[in-house]
């Protein structure tokens, strides 16, 4: 197996030239972000990665998590592990240091986290999910919650966890029945009661920590239906005294975990909470939107995992590749040589390869917009570039995972009948990203998201905005005299015209007919996501030509970089006109056969 080494380089070049990491150093609050902090930090990250967490990978997707009454034991090596992550202070690297956090940008925290999701991926999943539930205590708590609970889940002596989903409650939060009732103690104070069960609850439960600080949806008794009547409540497996220390058990129990296609070391919890002891955070009725706050963060968290698994495919691809021998070369030779050699194998990797840098780069470019806008005095600058991260959460979150799936299928490809056998471990990869495009989310209710609420309610003003930067960018493509600019710079223009096209054809539509609008949501989504992939490389050509023409000392990565922005251009960005065209004209078909038609017996 190959061994997962943090691609430093292009994480560099992205952050620096594309993300802006010079300009975001100046800004209040970031002074430290320097690009010499930035390099010692992923030195770390990458050594930790590699060295810590990528072994356990193969190793914890084949024991997987254990349950045993009600107890969950992870793998071996990940208690270890997290130990090591709370000691070398990766937990709060962008957190607020009021609360112990080192306050860093979350464009630093980005790459960290890619890496340590490349490597191991389960693993990952823990942080993830507490920094989401920290999000969400730092907007809605009180003050004396903030004080019990925050300091531990900074440190990592604590995690948090996300219960919304119910059996009957998946996407559709209004069928929620968890129930909340007010209680009051001498001892414990004013609280509630929580009672309901809770499914596909992500570490729910597990050995890492002494305690699990759970954020549950419920309802109380006077609450109206739907969504509007939805409360939000912490519930810790174990209460806390007033000195701080941990106090009886709660009557929050885990059933038992499931069993699962891929992330077998994650263990995903059924939760049963029976008159267990929670605490309102923030307004009664209000719980819904402080959970997308956490589901924000996750959204973009997991768009990130697309990114992560898809570079971890390709470096065990690429490794197979150079070492495989098989076949002669179409050139002549009367030896076998290395499968990478290969024309068609060279095409996967390539898009492998220019996919994974595409979105990386668009990752990083709306993880430095959530930033600045953070740190912005101007009012309206903030609004501007909140306005785009929430434009791109959906398209990070859902074209990155559906590529990041077909990075890691193309990965088992190359890798011939030995990626469909577990030793070689490019399967593991494919099993793993699955669930991406599905829980936080699926690509279907991020693409409505997109069509609905970030185009249609908006009258198309903040797409309209990015359409323009486009055309801007149009400009400095034009006066390159490299002819692989000049092709990049006409398949960029056309995927503009496509997404342009698509907006209009939304907002005329989205009123009216529904449906119309609707059906092609998910294939516009996809074509948001390679054009605004495909503007990130376009940039990133346009930085390499000067550093070439500057006699940079690194030639061959800045030539590499047109090259891959050359291909991605012509076998990626090239898709946009027939997207566009599934868009505007394919809805017809997607809504006509009747439900009985669908049965061709």
């Amino acid at each position: 197996m190959s061994v997962y080494v943090a691609p430093l380089k292009d994480m560099r070049f992205v952050l620096n030239e594309l993300a802006g990491l010079d300009e975001l150093s100046k800004l209040p609050g970031y002074q430290d972000a320097t690009p010499d902090t930035a390099n010692a930090i992923l030195q770390e990250a990458s050594k930790f990665a590699t060295e810590v967490l990528d072994p356990l990978n193969y190793s914890g997707d084949q024991e997987g998590s254990k349950w045993r009454d009600g107890a969950v034991t992870t793998p071996t090596g990940f208690k270890a592990a997290y130990q090591l992550y709370c000691e070398g202070g990766w937990s709060a690297l962008s957190l607020d240091p009021e609360w112990g956090g080192q306050g860093l940008p979350k464009l630093l925290s980005t790459p960290v986290s890619e890496m340590m999701t490349s490597a191991n991926m389960s693993f990952s999943l823990c942080p993830m999910l507490t920094q989401g539930a920290i999000e969400a205590m730092l907007l809605s708590g009180s003050e004396q919650l903030k004080k019990v609970f925050l300091p531990r889940m900074f440190d990592g002596r604590w995690t948090g966890t996300m219960n919304l989903t119910e059996p009957q409650a998946g996407s559709d939060l209004a069928l929620v029945r968890t129930k909340a009732v007010p209680a009051s103690d001498p001892t414990l104070g004013d609280h509630y009661r929580i009672s309901g069960q809770k499914i596909f609850i992500t570490f729910g439960e597990h050995d890492l920590t002494e305690n699990i600080v759970h954020l549950v949806l419920a309802r109380t008794p006077d609450a109206p239906e739907g969504v509007k009547g939805i409360s939000l409540f912490i519930v810790p497996k174990f209460l806390v005294q007033a000195d701080g220390s941990l106090g009886a058990r709660n009557q929050a129990t885990c059933a038992s975990i499931e069993h699962k296609l891929g992330i077998h070391a994650s263990p995903t919890a059924v939760m049963v909470f029976e008159n267990a002891i929670g605490y309102l955070l923030g307004e009664e009725n209000k719980g819904l939107s402080y959970m997308f706050i956490m589901m924000n963060a996750a959204r973009f968290a997991v768009g990130l995992e697309g990114v992560s698994i898809a570079e971890r495919a390709f470096q065990r691809a690429l490794a197979y590749a150079k070492d495989r021998v098989q076949g002669r070369d179409l050139l002549g030779g009367a030896k076998a040589v290395p499968i990478i050699r290969h024309p068609d194998v060279r095409r996967m990797l390539m898009l492998m390869k220019s996919q994974t840098e595409a979105m990386r780069a668009l990752a990083y470019v709306v993880s430095a917009a959530v930033d600045f806008s953070s740190r912005t005095e101007k009012t309206e600058e903030r609004q501007r570039l909140q306005a785009f991260v929430d434009l791109m959460i959906p398209v990070v979150k859902g074209w990155s995972t559906e590529t990041g799936i077909e990075v890691a299928s193309l990965g088992v490809q190359v890798h011939g009948g030995m990626g469909f056998i577990e030793e070689t471990g490019a399967a593991q990869h494919l099993r793993d990203a699955r669930i991406t495009t599905i829980y936080e989310g699926t690509t279907g209710i991020q693409a409505n998201d997109l069509v609905g609420r970030k185009i249609a309610r908006e009258g198309g003003v903040t797409v309209k905005e990015w359409l323009a930067v486009l055309r801007k960018i149009d400009l400095d493509l034009a006066i390159s005299g490299n002819s692989d600019i000049q092709a990049i710079r006409s398949r960029l223009a056309a995927g503009a015209q496509a997404v342009s096209v698509c907006v209009d054809f939304i907002l005329a539509t989205a009123g009216k007919d529904p449906n119309a609008a609707f059906a092609g949501a998910v294939p516009f989504l996809k074509l948001m996501g390679i054009v605004a992939g495909g503007w990130q490389m376009a940039r990133a050509a346009l930085v390499a030509e000067k550093k070439i023409a500057s006699n940079d000392a690194d030639q061959l990565f800045y030539a590499a970089k047109i090259t891959t922005a050359r291909f991605f251009s012509d076998h990626v960005l090239s898709q946009a006109p027939g997207l566009a065209a599934t868009v505007v004209s394919g809805a017809a078909a997607v809504m006509a056969l009747t439900e009985d038609q669908f049965l061709s017996a």
